[in-house]
């Protein structure tokens, strides 16, 4: 347990709204960002380590962080990638056997600033009244609170920022990790090995994982890279990633995917399922704050089924202006009726707004992988049948293992 004298924090709201808390993580730090909130009871360590995050600070609704400290095997990228962290509760011990060090201190190596002890019920009813807002978080700066403000006011808004430039590799490269432990079952193919291409706007390992268990090659691409490129590659699928930022401006994966999405096997997840819509000619607009958490409702239109989903984004595509350009919405989110999903009805292109490989969360849809799998297999578009087949087959091995 720290004996170490508490740092004064604040979080300052271009509303005009401050908070005052205690610092942890790195002190004498200040970070601005958008501030959102997620409402997943675990996973804290998946979420702020999410390339999606990037730009953002990040609010827990559950009210103890930092309880299982940090464990390297649960890292989604390479780095924390929030701005600032934000909790009602930090853990003063942390327990686990496989934690090699606490919140705190990984925050605090990484230079990323968090405050605890503020009503964090009270700064999420504002943003879902609100919306999500611009904020600074100061640990132990000098500044007024009126200047801190101001500092809020002037932060860039997440419409129109191109993040995904940000995070996305600079070179190509390979990921041969598979789910090992935490498969749930064995995995299911037929001896052939399928060369997947990736365009990379910040993708979650996990993601990764599940293509890799199911007997996948995943060479991953910068975000710009260019449709003879890829084919190059000779791919089995083109996968686009998950990704920050405001999908209308990632030009440069817009105009591959306007060539290419469809020649090849394409599947996309959150971001990726925006940059293909606005590829097919959809626009996109930005919800008030976002779908954030592990525990989403969505409607599978072609099965009927609902799945409980993990979901991540600020954006979302308008399904008017998608079915004019030939998509078919798949699933829709049953909280507020958006679009959470589609494919193209004469192309082998489907993708989803969620987080199919969770982590953390349910694994109802985990059954997506293997749809895409199907469709590299018979490079056919998606169809009913095939969701039916891998929903049902998923939901019977869940239940085995349950048993």
């Amino acid at each position: 347990m720290s004996t170490t004298t508490p740092v004064a924090a604040r979080l300052a709201l271009e509303d005009g709204t401050v908070f005052h808390g205690t610092a942890f993580g790195a002190t004498g730090a200040e970070a601005t960002g958008e501030v959102v909130f997620n409402t997943a009871m675990c996973g804290y360590q998946e979420a702020l380590t999410d390339p999606s995050y990037s730009g953002q600070i990040l609010t827990m609704t559950a009210t103890q962080m930092g309880n299982y400290g940090i464990a390297a095997e649960d890292i989604e990228s390479g780095k924390p990638q929030v701005r600032a962290f934000v909790v009602r509760e930090l853990a003063r011990l942390h327990s686990n056997h496989r934690a090699e060090t606490s919140l705190s201190e990984w925050l605090a190596k990484h230079g990323i600033p968090g405050i605890s002890g503020i009503d964090t019920r009270a700064l999420v009813r504002k943003l879902r009244t609100q919306g999500a807002l611009r904020g600074v978080v100061s640990t132990g700066g000098t500044a007024s609170d009126a200047e801190l403000v101001a500092k809020a006011k002037a932060i860039p808004s997440m419409a129109g920022q191109n993040l995904a430039a940000c995070v996305s590799p600079a070179a190509r490269g390979a990921f041969t990790e598979d789910l090992g432990a935490w498969s749930p079952e064995p995995a299911r193919r037929e001896g052939r090995t399928f060369r997947v291409a990736s365009l990379d706007c910040g993708a979650k390992r996990n993601i990764y994982r599940n293509l890799v268990d199911r007997d996948c090659e995943i060479v991953t691409l910068p975000h710009d890279t260019t449709a003879a490129d890829i084919r190059a590659l000779k791919p089995d699928g083109l996968f686009i990633s998950n990704g920050p930022g405001d999908p209308a401006v990632v030009q440069a994966t817009i105009a591959t995917l306007k060539e290419i999405a469809g020649e090849i096997p394409t599947f996309g997840i959150c971001l990726g399922h925006q940059l293909l819509a606005l590829a097919l000619g959809a626009t996109t607009w930005k919800l008030k704050f976002g779908h954030r958490g592990s525990n989403q409702p969505v409607r599978n239109l072609l099965t009927g089924r609902v799945e409980i989903t993990s979901q991540n984004h600020g954006f979302c595509v308008d399904e008017k202006t998608l079915r004019a350009a030939g998509g078919e919405p798949t699933h829709a989110h049953l909280n507020d009726g958006t679009l959470a999903g589609f494919r193209h009805t004469t192309k082998p292109i489907f993708c989803v707004q969620y987080h199919p490989e969770a982590s953390p969360g349910p694994h109802d849809s985990s059954y997506l992988f293997d749809c895409f799998i199907d469709i590299m297999q018979s490079r056919k578009p998606v169809t009913a049948e095939v969701m039916e087949k891998h929903q049902s087959a998923s939901a019977r091995a869940a239940a085995a293992v349950a048993v």
